[in-house]
C-alpha cells in the first residue's frame, strides 16, 4: 500500500500479518478529497490495522493523529510503519469500546473501520459521537448488506460513496 496524497505521499505502508481489509487506495483518496484541508485538525482512527488512514490524514495535515487497534499481533507493524513519517502519531493497542468510553478528547475527524463480519455498526457509531467535535465528522466504512442506516443517535448520514460492495457514510450531528 503507498499513501496517495499530502507530505508523505508514495511512502509505502506496510500490511500486518492476520486478519486484515486495508482500507482500498481509491477510497482512501476519495475520502481524503471529500474531506479537503484537514491541515490542523484532529483525527482518531478506530480499528486502524496497518495505520494507513491515519497516516494518510497526517501525510495531509492532521494533527494530532491518534490509532487504535486491538490485535496485538499488529502493534509491530503498525508501530513501524507510523515511524516513517515525521509527524507524531499516537497508537494505542486496545480495544475501540475501551477508548471511546475511557477518554475524554474530542476529535474534528473520526474514521471507523471495523472488520466487515463485526456487528454492531451503528452502536460503534453511537459510542464514537461523544467523542466528536460539535462541528465534527465521523466516517465509517461497511460492507453493503450492514448498512448502520441514516441515522445514528444525534447523527445523520449526509453522504454514502459506493467503492464496489463497501461502502463510506459521512455522519454529522443533525441541525
Amino acid at each position: 500500500m503507498r499513501v496517495t496524497g499530502g507530505r508523505y505521499r508514495g511512502r509505502t505502508v506496510k500490511c500486518p500479518k492476520g486478519v486484515i481489509r486495508p482500507a482500498m487506495d481509491r477510497m482512501r483518496e476519495s475520502l481524503f478529497n471529500i474531506l479537503g484541508n484537514i491541515s490542523g485538525e484532529s483525527f482518531l482512527d478506530l480499528f486502524s490495522g496497518s495505520g494507513v488512514v491515519g497516516i494518510e490524514a497526517a501525510s495531509r495535515g492532521a494533527e494530532p493523529v491518534v490509532l487504535v487497534e486491538k490485535d496485538r499481533g499488529k502493534r509491530p507493524v503498525l508501530l513501524e510503519n507510523i515511524s516513517m513519517v515525521e509527524t507524531p502519531i499516537r497508537a494505542h493497542i486496545m480495544g475501540a469500546e475501551h477508548f471511546l468510553k475511557t477518554g475524554d478528547s474530542l476529535f474534528d475527524y473520526i474514521y471507523l473501520d471495523p472488520p466487515f463480519p463485526l456487528g454492531g455498526k451503528k452502536e460503534f457509531i453511537q459510542m464514537a459521537e461523544g467523542r466528536l467535535e460539535d462541528d465534527g465528522l465521523l466516517m465509517i466504512h461497511f460492507p453493503e448488506e450492514d448498512d448502520p442506516g441514516e441515522t445514528t443517535g444525534r447523527l445523520v448520514r449526509f453522504d454514502l460513496r459506493l467503492f464496489g460492495r463497501s461502502r463510506l457514510g459521512f455522519y454529522r450531528f443533525r441541525d
